[in-house]
Formats: structure tokens, sequence, C-alpha cells
């Protein structure tokens, strides 16, 4: 798959991700499918802005880069500062979150498998398309 391709559709998949995730913040009760179904997308758009950012790194870099910035953002938590500044600034806490919670940890590794997953097998289709004979007419 070609980089500008997979920018562009790292970038549309990353709007979708964005809305829907913010579609649970404000329209879902807070239950614990709400929480974790919020901290899945925001592990898929995290990923997603790796691959628009860089989208000649092989899925396993880009999840590795996500997995430890999602893993370094829930352990911040635990310093009591991203509660404060979400208190200061509400927005703020859709970046940083509040407080630490173990599940964050196991959904966000999930989340970005998946994530990086998906977007192996669509490269491969992508690349396997490109070695396939041009019919002709």
């Amino acid at each position: 798959m070609r980089a500008a391709r997979r920018r562009l559709l790292g970038v549309a998949a990353l709007a979708g991700a964005i809305g829907a995730g913010l579609g649970i913040h404000l329209l879902a009760p807070d239950a614990a499918w709400s929480d974790v179904a919020g901290d899945a997308l925001y592990a898929v758009a995290a990923y997603l802005v790796v691959v628009a950012l860089a989208p000649r790194w092989a899925p396993v870099a880009a999840a590795a880069v996500v997995g430890t910035w999602c893993v370094a953002v829930e352990l911040f938590q635990l310093t009591g500062l991203p509660l404060r500044a979400g208190t200061a600034f509400p927005p703020a806490m859709l970046i940083l979150g509040t407080v630490f919670d173990v599940r964050d940890l196991v959904v966000y590794v999930v989340a970005v498998a998946l994530a990086a997953g998906l977007d192996a097998l669509g490269r491969r289709a992508a690349s396997d398309a490109g070695t396939l004979p041009r019919e002709t007419p």
C-alpha cells in the first residue's frame, strides 16, 4: 500500500474513531461498557494518528509506539496530575484521562493489537492485489 493512500485511510478512519469516541463520551451512560469502548477507541485513535504521521512504518512499529503511549498515559494518572488538569480544563480528560484503572491497560493492549492486525491484513491485501496481473479488455 502506498504511503499516501495509507495516510489518507488512516486520517479517514481517525475521523470515524474520534466521532465514535465523542459520541460515546457525550451520549452513552456512565457504565463499564462505555468506559471500555471509550478506552478502545482512544487506543485505536492513537494508532491511527501514528499511521497518519508515519504511513511507512510497519504495523508492529506503530503498535509499539502507541502501546507505550497508552501505558505511559495510564501510569501518569497515578500522579493525580491528569485529574487536576481535567478539573481545570475538562477537555484534557479526553487525552490524559483522570484516574488509574488496570482494566484500561488490558483494553489498550487488546485494541492496539487488533488495530495493528487489521492494518497488517490491509497492507497484505493491498500488496497481494498489486502483484496480480492486470486484466486485459
